[in-house]
């Protein structure tokens, strides 16, 4: 069953990452708010992960969608880590991203990537979520940025671990799909050519954007069309850059990345089309794209982002982006369907 066959109202999903207090401490009405604003504007897509926040993204998310009913939402989290009821006392060691979620809960964080540590990952979100059942199970972060030299490693372990239970519990009907939940293509591209237990769909967070694109367009893209596996776009602001932030692969953008960003917004400025829809809809018009997941914490972001998705952009726009060099001559448009 093909993911855009079971999205319930349309590829515009909801990234919960900012709920576990990522970046600055959130307020749990503000929290509370923004997911509410996502229901009432009809988002029912909703992702997280253990990871976000050790376990207060899974629970805020969970406490306001107990007001709806199960059927009529869509659901995924993450494995790969678990998370315990030691606390931290020493610094948190997650590779170039250590500080992501400092104003998080302090409870310790263990990788797991074993079918055993898979199965109880699963377990244990389904218990801070409050939920019978998950539709979408992403392994996470099985890539360089967060192991350094021994990713490869960890991928293996992931392959004869956390990939065969995810597969079993696909087969068994338990879950509607699964894959790789990364901000690297190269696992990606090696979960694709795997003949057994190949997934079924890729979380690529931050690769397909307006602003970075060009490593998945070499092979990744095209090997998800040709195989069928569909790619969720998460981070299609590219860590905020692209919708006014100051942060780009989660840290403070350098003054390369802030110029072309600004090069890109001359060109929306001109043709007067807000960046977010250039954002969102450049990544939803690859054939392999499926779905997109912005990270929203306040509810006027919510808005925003669904108007950026119904806005008309005119064909120019688009033709002159892609004449000026900013975005790659391989990238699908719009204009291209």
């Amino acid at each position: 069953m093909s993911i855009r066959d079971t999205l319930p109202n349309g590829p515009l999903g909801f990234g919960a990452a900012p709920l576990g207090n990522m970046f600055r401490q959130i307020p749990d009405a503000e929290a509370e708010a923004t997911v509410d604003a996502a229901w009432e504007l009809g988002t029912r897509y909703y992702d997280t992960a253990p990871f976000y926040g050790a376990g207060l993204s899974e629970i805020r998310l969970g406490q306001v969608l107990s007001k709806r009913k199960r059927d009529e939402y869509v659901l995924s989290t993450k494995v790969g880590r678990l998370i315990l009821d030691e606390v931290e006392t020493g610094k948190r060691e997650f590779g170039e991203k250590g500080g992501l979620f400092e104003h998080g809960r302090p409870n310790k964080i263990v990788y797991d990537y074993t079918e055993s540590g898979a199965m109880k990952s699963i377990e244990d979100s389904l218990k801070r979520m409050g939920v019978d059942r998950l539709d979408y199970v992403w392994i996470h972060d099985i890539a360089k940025d967060f192991h350094g030299d021994g990713w490869l490693q960890q991928f293996e372990t992931a392959r004869t671990g956390a990939f065969r239970a995810l597969s079993k519990l696909q087969e068994q009907g338990v879950i509607k799909a699964w894959g790789l939940g990364v901000n690297r293509v190269e696992p990606c591209e090696l979960a694709v050519d795997l003949e057994e237990h190949r997934p079924t769909a890729l979380l690529v967070a931050g690769r397909y954007s307006l602003l970075d694109h060009a490593s998945a367009l070499q092979r990744l893209m095209p090997a998800c069309e040709a195989t069928k596996v569909e790619v969720v776009v998460g981070g299609p602001y590219s860590s905020g850059v692209l919708a006014g932030g100051t942060h780009f692969e989660y840290q403070k953008a350098s003054p390369e990345i802030l110029a072309r960003v600004e090069r890109i917004r001359a060109l929306a400025d001109k043709y007067k089309v807000p960046i977010k829809a250039a954002a969102l809809q450049f990544s939803l018009a690859h054939p392999a794209s499926v779905a997109v997941i912005p990270g929203a914490s306040k509810p006027e972001r919510i808005a925003e982002d669904h108007a950026a998705l119904k806005a008309v952009i005119p064909a120019e726009f688009w033709r002159d982006l892609r004449s000026q060099g900013l975005v790659s001559p391989e990238a699908p448009l719009p204009i291209d369907r």
